[in-house]
């Protein structure tokens, strides 16, 4: 009965697990879609202050220093769309060269950000058939099976017989 039980729980963590690499594709996806679009818009902008005769730095301090509210607003904006285009790039160059260790262990980091959380709103399972996607199934299923198995064991501990009392007679 015990493997049985830790059996199933070693196929619900593999699958479970063989899921992530799926994840960390459609999310990298995702995150290279908006550093796409954050390229754009910063290419255009530094285009946009050349022609004036300016680098980036010089158009957002013209921005910033008007005394128009709107153009002020738009500096802040854009001053943030650079930075967000800047961290959004050194994300996905880390994710990219990570292998699959790496990436899990930054799982907390991919579920905390707003890609993030859109991914897994919109994720698809899928089945693994990269090395990838088998190792984690592998790995899920060795340590579901490991947990439920120990688990078993110890709940069953009270129940054991302490050893079989023999009766001798006289």
């Amino acid at each position: 009965m015990r493997q049985l039980i830790a059996g199933v729980g070693g196929i619900g963590l593999a699958v479970t697990l063989s899921q992530f690499p799926e994840y960390a594709q459609q999310y990298t996806q995702r995150l290279g879609g908006a550093v796409d679009e954050l390229r754009v818009i910063t290419e255009d902008f530094d285009r946009a202050a050349e022609a004036g005769g300016m680098d980036r730095t010089a158009a957002l301090g013209r921005y910033n220093a008007s005394s128009d509210s709107f153009l002020a607003g738009r500096g802040e904006s854009m001053t943030q769309t650079f930075a967000r285009y800047e961290e959004l790039q050194t994300r996905l160059a880390r994710i990219e060269g990570a292998g699959p260790l790496e990436r899990l262990q930054a799982l907390p980091a991919y579920l905390d950000t707003d890609i993030g959380q859109r991914t897994l709103e919109a994720y698809k399972p899928a089945v693994p058939v990269t090395m990838e996607g088998v190792l984690y199934a592998g790995g899920g299923f060795i340590l579901g099976y490991l947990v439920l198995s120990g688990l078993v064991r110890f709940l069953a501990l009270p129940f054991r017989r302490r050893g079989r009392m023999t009766v001798r007679r006289t």
